[in-house]
């Protein structure tokens, strides 16, 4: 897997796990802000989640790329 892909793959499986990291600990606001969603999270941690984030991918990131280069499964055998 040359560099671009590998880019492409970690950045996909980063945001992925972002979104399912994203609601973990989100409590509403008990006082409500004019103008404001009623859902919106009192203390949303983004720094948190988005470290948390960080670990997570790299690991998958690993997974993926050690099945990818070991040739278990092989997406141009699929193509062809």
């Amino acid at each position: 897997m040359d560099i671009v892909s590998s880019i492409v793959v970690y950045i996909l499986l980063w945001w992925w796990v972002f979104f399912m990291v994203l609601p973990f600990g989100a409590k509403p606001a008990e006082e409500q802000i004019p103008g404001q969603a009623a859902s919106a999270p009192e203390k949303p941690r983004i720094v948190t989640k988005m470290l948390i984030t960080s670990v997570i991918a790299a690991g998958l990131f690993f997974i993926v790329h050690a099945v990818i280069t070991s040739g278990i499964f092989s997406f141009r055998e699929l193509a062809g």
